[in-house]
């Protein structure tokens, strides 16, 4: 009995020691990517100009009666070049750029915006451009994690290699990429998420292979415990005998694998079962892409001209148009990060527009109808302006509204873009505070992010050395 539990613990810590080794080492590495080594930029937030700044000419409805525009899906307007244009989101959800002082279309405005966007970020206005190109999609460099799409990648001709990614339609950073950061995405890519396994079987073959991987880790855990406690009296003999004999130590390493094992367990503990709920909450969260919201605004249902807004235009930083429940309204942020609703046809201000936006946004996503009501009661929606421990910085979106239903689900809205951030049920809540805290070791963020990273990398390297230890003294049986 006791034998084939010192058996099966070789048998199962061999095989898992190849990917403890991967784990462990671009573990090691992550605090260097996303905190030691990150790169600089010198601004990582785009400041607009007001409205009564941007000085536009003509308003929206001059340049669609210009340009014989008579539907549009969204608008803005933007200011780069010492100009200021209306970026027109068209049927195709394409942007087009028209001049907002005589109406003229732009060539290549979405284009040229995102190069400024760029040059705005990273503060460089004499590097060459050496590539610039849309990306609708995420890989290795643009990953998940940064959510936003579609984006410009703007690659600059410098040393450093760096890439800039710019959401054009919100002026905002997506990344940042230089030499550096690239090889390190790449190696936590493929040693710590496994990418490769998605290309060789799709996700649902990366994700269980990795779940089967974590279960031998766990199970070879689980017999080196028992291995211990059904030897350590004899280890313990051993060690006497040897004392009073005056030999010397023969078996360092299985006494160092013992002891340290011992110390290290409870930490491989924590990455393992947090490491496996997470992968099981993306399993059984794999699905199809909710459909993206849309709407198609006709240009005579643009009565109200969008410079004669009953908001002051020193206080107005954005504005564009939204269409819910029957109705359409511009959609406008002022100076304090509040955003109103404005009816194109009556001029009226809509009382809690932004979370009747959200709430019927919400529907939308929830089941395919975006009329809906907050009176109702069964919802509650409230403001998101920073993130926590539910909704993380991982998201990416900020200012959000959090649409909450009575089965306990919560559901963050952008109103701004008409996305859905996240969506938070029982069991996603249960793992993300799993992950951030046994995984990621958000408990020790009170100690400051230096300190969180260092304790969290001796946590990886006891794992890789306990490992290496077992593997000395395999070999050393031979």
């Amino acid at each position: 009995m006791k034998s084939s539990f010192y058996k099966w613990h070789r048998i199962l810590g061999l095989t898992a020691l190849v990917p403890v080794i991967f784990w462990t080492l671009s573990g090691l590495s992550h605090p260097f990517m996303s905190n030691w080594f990150r790169p600089f930029i010198p601004n990582e937030v785009f400041r607009p100009l007001t409205q009564q700044q941007m000085k536009p000419a003509l308003s929206i409805q001059q340049v669609m009666d210009q340009n014989h525009l008579t539907e549009l899906r969204n608008f803005g307007l933007v200011h780069f070049n010492n100009g200021t244009f209306y970026q027109i989101l068209n049927r195709d959800s394409t942007y087009q750029y028209y001049s907002a002082a005589d109406g003229k279309l732009s060539p290549y405005g979405d284009k040229r915006y995102a190069i400024y966007l760029a040059r705005y970020f990273t503060q460089d206005s004499v590097s060459a451009i050496k590539n610039v190109e849309v990306q609708t999609g995420f890989d290795g460099q643009y990953q998940p994690i940064n959510h936003l799409l579609p984006v410009w990648k703007i690659s600059f001709e410098r040393p450093d290699g760096m890439d800039v990614y710019v959401e054009t339609s919100q002026s905002r950073l997506g990344t940042f990429n230089n030499n550096t950061r690239k090889w390190m995405l790449w190696l936590f890519d493929e040693f710590h998420t496994w990418r490769f396994l998605a290309a060789l079987g799709g996700e649902s073959f990366r994700i269980i292979v990795l779940m089967v991987v974590v279960a031998i880790m766990l199970l070879s855990l689980m017999s080196g415990i028992t291995v211990y406690a059904l030897f350590w009296k004899k280890f313990k003999q051993i060690q006497q005998q040897r004392k009073a004999n005056g030999t010397a130590q023969k078996r360092f390493l299985h006494r160092y694998h013992r002891q340290l094992g011992l110390w290290v367990s409870f930490v491989m503990l924590t990455f393992t079962v947090s490491g496996a709920f997470h992968l099981y909450v993306k399993l059984y969260n794999l699905q199809p892409r909710h459909a993206q919201f849309e709407q198609l605004i006709g240009r005579r249902q643009l009565a109200l001209s969008n410079l004669n807004l009953p908001v002051p235009d020193s206080t107005i930083k954005k504005v564009s148009i939204a269409k819910f429940n029957d109705s359409v309204y511009y959609q406008v942020l002022n100076h304090k990060k509040e955003v109103l609703y404005i009816n194109t046809a009556t001029g009226a201000q809509l009382t809690n527009g932004d979370k009747t936006f959200a709430a019927s946004l919400s529907s939308f996503y929830n089941n395919g109808s975006n009329k809906t009501s907050i009176a109702k009661g069964n919802i509650i929606v409230t403001p998101v302006k920073q993130f926590d421990n539910e909704y993380g910085f991982i998201n990416k979106r900020l200012p959000v509204q959090k649409v909450h239903y009575p089965n306990g689900e919560n559901w963050y809205i952008e109103t701004t873009t008409a996305k859905l951030a996240a969506k938070v049920a029982g069991i996603d809540r249960a793992e993300g505070l799993s992950f951030i805290f046994l995984h990621k070791y958000f408990g020790m963020s009170w100690a400051g992010k230096n300190i969180r990273d260092v304790v969290s990398m001796l946590a990886a390297l006891g794992v890789l050395v306990v490992s290496l230890f077992g593997f000395a003294s395999f070999i050393k049986n031979k």
